[in-house]
């Protein structure tokens, strides 16, 4: 304006007169920060105001019932709407409450004395009045309780009245429900708007008076914390942004299952886990269908071991737990039959109950050939291979369809894979079988023999230990496999290991029979981003709300829900710039960090 007034006056003389500083050039096309926030235009009318492009309408809660319950606000807060709450709570004196209410007492009580003489039936309106009054008479009187007057208010904003129209409807429905009336501000929207917006003002001031014990339901946010004072960290809680520090050793199994479609994190998830785990004296096995931890188990100076039908690396099936101090080697060797021929159960196609009862007492005979019986102890004696196995097996009555099915295993093109002795040494604090260039057909029952090996050595010695199975739907497949893990995810927290199941096909993990007692068996659980084919499934299993539901859908890589014990929170997922060269398995990435190698080492 300054700038108008100068450059408007007619004679020169008035310019020289009060020259144009360039402060106040500054000044006049300076903006307030009100003018760049404002919207372009402002109409106000008796239900809802124009603001610019967006059409604004306030409520104001009128009346609420006898009970509030713990989070009945939670379901408006959590509406995928744009909307503004206010929540004004004045303090009234306690002195003056008890002055009215000594009087609204004697009002009701004479109600109640005048229905008695006439003869009436009595109210039990009034008779529960009379008890809320005295009650709460007697908690203001000792201090327990406090009364309010309460306003709150809620803006609901949206792009056509239609749209405003539907959204007013939703609100007033899910309160309707929890006998929470509201109205619209009438004629007083611009009231109701200056009482919504970050001011602190209660313009409308449109108050209930409530006490202390239902005022403390109001509160809007409600999200647990899965925060302790040890453990790692897993990521970071979406609802508040605090961190979620969790020790899966502290609760009542250490088991976890992830499920997660293709492509959402739950290997890079798994592997943020594992790093951080052995920063904390935590020894971590990992069977490996992809060969995705190669390069994390060089990283911490752990082994990889390539297992496939060409191999230099060789597990004997036939191999003995070392029996410990408070189990006798007859149990021992009866446990380690039975996961035998589970194991021959998948490897030679299914077995009739005769087959079975051979397979049973040939395992029995080879052992004996070896001197190794539950009478003695056979810790230093040498396992029998699976060729020693066929020769028994060769001169039992009718086994002669078993023995045509093992020659694949022994002499045929998979021999290599079985039939030499163990070479395999696991004693580094980080190690990953890889089963990626094992036949499809054989992958099973690579799967099946690295766990019992692992399960051996675990026994051997009392450390804190994890063991992951990533795409554990390969071991969920057959029942053997399926019955062997359920049995390490029982028995694991006796042996201080935690069993950690990665999968993506979820409706093949929960269509074996052993699925379901592996959640009920596994104290954390993962959801990360869940395909639309098999998020009915999930919300069934974890019994997660539709808004958890569309949360899964729409996260993105490394976002999720996470499930400790009874809470669970939205997650998400994050790595420093180093642990994620380290565990990263983008492709683009991995080519990235190849070619800055090779500059490197060409330089």
């Amino acid at each position: 304006m300054a700038l108008l007034d100068f450059f408007t006056r007619k004679k020169p003389e008035e310019r020289k007169l009060t020259p144009f500083l360039p402060q106040d050039i500054y000044e006049a096309a300076k903006l307030d920060f009100a003018d760049i926030i404002a919207p372009s235009a402002l109409k106000i009318t008796p239900k809802e105001m124009n603001l610019g492009d967006k059409l604004v309408r306030t409520f104001y809660v009128i009346s609420y019932p006898r009970y509030l319950t713990d989070s009945w606000f939670s379901p408006i807060i959590n509406l995928d709407k744009v909307f503004d709450v206010s929540i004004f709570v004045h303090p009234i004196d306690t002195a003056a409450i008890l002055r009215t209410f000594q009087k609204k007492v004697a009002e009701v009580e004479s109600q109640i004395m005048t229905r008695e003489e006439k003869g009436m039936v009595r109210d039990p309106v009034l008779d529960t009045a009379f008890r809320d009054l005295e009650g709460l008479r007697d908690s203001l009187q000792q201090a327990q309780e406090r009364v309010f007057d309460v306003g709150l208010y809620v803006s609901i904003y949206a792009t056509s009245q239609a749209e405003l129209d539907k959204a007013e409807a939703e609100v007033r429905s899910i309160l309707d429900a929890k006998l929470v009336y509201v109205k619209p501000a009438l004629f007083q929207q611009e009231q109701g708007f200056k009482s919504v917006i970050p001011l602190g003002t209660d313009v409308l001031s449109i108050n209930s008076k409530l006490n202390s014990a239902p005022l403390s339901s109001f509160f809007p946010f409600i999200s647990f914390d899965l925060t302790s004072d040890r453990g790692i960290l897993y990521g970071i809680n979406r609802h508040n942004s605090s961190l979620i520090l969790f020790d899966r050793f502290s609760l009542e199994n250490y088991n976890s299952v992830t499920f997660a479609k293709s492509g959402s994190g739950k290997s890079y998830a798994t592997k943020l886990e594992i790093l951080r785990s052995l920063m904390f004296d935590t020894e971590v096995i990992v069977i490996d269908p992809e060969s995705e931890y190669e390069y994390l188990a060089n990283a911490v100076g752990g082994r990889f071991f390539n297992i496939s039908l060409s191999s230099d690396n060789h597990i004997n099936p036939f191999d003995l737990p070392v029996p410990r101090e408070d189990e006798a080697p007859q149990d021992v060797l009866r446990s380690n039959i039975i996961n035998l021929v589970g194991l021959f159960r998948i490897m030679l196609g299914g077995l009739t109950p005769e087959e079975d009862s051979i397979i049973d007492r040939a395992i029995t005979e080879t052992y004996a050939l070896k001197d190794i019986t539950g009478e003695q102890d056979f810790r230093n004696m040498e396992p029998p291979l699976l060729s020693d196995f066929e020769l028994v097996l060769a001169g039992m009555e009718g086994s002669e369809s078993l023995v045509q099915r093992l020659t694949k295993y022994t002499r045929g093109t998979w021999s290599g894979f079985l039939n030499r002795p163990t070479n395999v040494d696991i004693n580094k604090k980080f190690i990953a079988f890889s089963v990626r260039n094992m036949e499809d057909e054989l992958k099973t029952v690579a799967m099946y023999i690295v766990t019992h090996f692992i399960w051996n050595s675990v026994r051997k010695e009392l450390k804190k230990r994890l063991l992951v199975i990533d795409e554990a739907w390969w071991m969920m497949k057959s029942d053997d496999t399926a019955a062997f893990l359920y049995s390490m995810a029982k028995r694991g927290r006796k042996y201080y290991l935690g069993l950690a199941t990665i999968t993506q096909d979820v409706e093949d993990f929960l269509k074996s029979p052993y699925g379901l007692p592996m959640l009920t068996n596994s104290s954390i659980q993962l959801l990360l981003k869940q395909s639309p084919t098999s998020i009915d499934a999930v919300q069934k299993t974890f019994n997660i709300t539709d808004e958890e539901k569309y949360l899964l859908l729409e996260s993105g890589v490394g976002e999720g829900i996470f499930f400790a014990g009874l809470k669970h929170v939205a997650i998400k997922i994050i790595a420093s710039y180093t642990e994620d060269q380290i565990i990263t398995s983008d492709p683009s990435q991995l080519l990235a960090i190849s070619k800055s190698k090779l500059e490197k080492e060409a330089a």
